[in-house]
């Protein structure tokens, strides 16, 4: 069978209870000690009063002027009820050294022998007890009666420990009193403060917060995704272990401010953020991550709940499809001119002049072969050699020449397999995208218009290095483009800097994140033909200190 439950269910009942039970058990040790200390107070107060009032009458002349009368009682009876009643006691008695009454407020009792001890009185003490006579229990005093330095008499007053008692009780009523007051008013703050944290809690028991805690933790570990969570002060307040790792983080960041964070200025921005924002694209040393941010409000800012998602991968894999697009189309391309001159040829053979075919033909192929020789040549990289000869198909469909340097090597076997192709491909293609664009713009007038006269002895270049020396691998790219102003040189890698409008503006910023993410570092300089030239150096072995100088 099952046992009923005992405890409410929700932790705010349940501390409800153990409260109401801890301000009872502390109103009802607080009464009891109240009740023990008074009643020895109300005793401590009956002993004082007959101990004032035994020798008061003791030392009174008149007692020892009626104990020399023959018959004292007839005075002292009177006298003692008289002092009795004015001070509130229970009993007064006057008795020879015998122990014989003289006085009782019971008449019947004067003349028969007194009920207690009265050694210690007949030797000159004034001592205190309780004991049972007459009236039952009682707190009394007993002092001798002097007439010089003779004990003519005793006398014994006292209050019954039954009137003591009923001054206690009339006491605890009160007492009681103010113990049900203080009780009440501790159950009603209880009540409101677990009220309180009802709502908190939302009406669960500490099982089930301990439940969720446990599923919390374990969510914010295993989702993929960044969690940030900032206090009204713009505080860390909870990160998981994605959130860390995409924003590269320590693990003792939460507590710090989102500017102590040392994040990029445009994502510090977007947490600063008061309204929110909705899949931005923000670049961090190693990462492309989008960002959304959702304010927490109630009444007053409380925060505000910030998702991270990677999208390094899907950013570099858009680049390879961008690139694999560019291969295709300028393979359509050569395609097209390929036929264009098979048509040439057939042409001139039906014409009958098969010797002007012959060196047609010959001339195509030497100019076709000469780049895919030099390229090949000199680059032992498949993945690099592939990527400059997709770029100079699609250079040459838009006017532009892309040539190698002469200096450039690369032997096979010479780049580690920790440099990912990846990067290369983010990194050089973007160099050449941006260098092609420039070049065309400038052979077209920058808007697609005639060349201006000045410019028509001049042609579109695109010079391109690739080589290792001393460790390194060196990727220079080199345009006759207009060039890059002094004022941009420092905003050139900032994600969103462009020439083109908006929309663009991501190339570089990726190429200086892969720069960054593989231990090298890029410069711009101007170059020989006046355009712009950006240098790439990466380290063949090792990572050393990641830098981005623009002068």
């Amino acid at each position: 069978m099952r046992l009923p439950r005992t405890l409410p269910r929700s932790l705010a009942g349940q501390l409800f209870a153990m409260q109401a039970l801890l301000v009872a058990a502390v109103v009802a040790g607080c009464a009891f000690f109240a009740y023990a200390s008074g009643r020895s107070q109300a005793e401590e107060t009956a002993a004082r009063q007959v101990r004032a009032a035994a020798l008061a009458m003791a030392e009174s002349p008149s007692v020892r002027e009626a104990i020399r009368t023959p018959d004292p009682s007839a005075v002292l009876q009177p006298y003692a009820e008289r002092v009795r009643e004015e001070t509130g006691i229970a009993f007064v008695t006057i008795m020879n050294p015998d122990g014989v009454r003289w006085t009782h407020p019971d008449p019947s009792q004067i003349g028969r022998s007194f009920i207690g001890h009265t050694e210690r009185a007949l030797l000159g003490e004034t001592f205190e007890e309780t004991y049972t006579g007459t009236l039952g229990p009682s707190i009394r005093v007993v002092t001798p009666v002097r007439d010089g330095d003779r004990i003519v008499g005793l006398v014994s007053a006292g209050i019954t420990v039954e009137r003591v008692s009923t001054q206690v009780r009339e006491q605890l009523g009160a007492l009681g009193t103010a113990a049900g007051a203080a009780l009440a008013l501790g159950a009603l703050g209880t009540y409101v403060i677990n009220a309180r944290l009802r709502r908190h809690t939302h009406g669960m028991n500490a099982r089930e917060l301990s439940r969720m805690h446990t599923y919390h933790e374990a969510t914010l570990h295993a989702v993929r995704e960044g969690l940030l969570m900032l206090d009204g002060q713009r505080r860390v307040a909870l990160i998981n272990d994605a959130g860390r790792e995409l924003l590269g983080l320590a693990p003792g960041s939460v507590g710090l401010g989102v500017d102590q964070l040392a994040l990029p200025a445009p994502l510090t921005g977007a947490l600063l953020a008061s309204e929110p924002r909705v899949d931005e694209v923000h670049l961090t040393a190693d990462r492309v991550i989008v960002v959304n941010t959702s304010p927490v409000v109630g009444g007053e800012r409380r925060g505000t709940v910030v998702t991270l998602r990677d999208h390094t991968e899907l950013q570099a894999l858009s680049g390879e499809l961008d690139s694999e697009r560019g291969f295709t189309q300028a393979l359509r391309s050569q395609a097209h001119e390929a036929a264009n001159r098979l048509h040439t040829v057939v042409s001139l053979i039906e014409l009958g002049r098969v010797e002007e075919a012959v060196d047609f033909a010959t001339a195509e192929l030497e100019l076709a072969q000469v780049l895919t020789d030099r390229v090949v040549g000199a680059v032992a990289e498949p993945v690099l050699a592939a990527l400059l000869l997709g770029k100079a198909a699609q250079a040459h469909e838009r006017g532009v020449e892309l040539v190698l340097a002469e200096d450039s090597l690369i032997d096979d076997g010479a780049l580690p397999s920790s440099l990912a192709p990846r990067d290369l491909v983010t990194i050089l293609g973007n160099l050449i995208d941006n260098a092609v664009d420039a070049a065309s713009e400038t052979a077209t007038g920058g808007d697609g218009g005639p060349v201006p006269a000045q410019r028509t002895a001049a042609r579109a270049l695109v010079t391109v290095t690739a080589r290792t020396e001393s460790g390194e691998l060196l990727l220079r790219v080199a345009d006759t483009g207009a060039g890059i102003g002094p004022d941009d040189a420092d905003e050139v890698f900032r994600r969103g800097w462009t020439t083109h409008g908006t929309g663009r503006g991501l190339g570089l910023a990726l190429v200086r994140q892969a720069v960054h993410r593989n231990g090298g570092e890029v410069t711009l300089d101007r170059a020989p033909g006046g355009g712009a030239e950006f240098t790439v150096r990466l380290p063949l072995a090792g990572r050393t200190a990641p830098e981005v100088v623009a002068p």
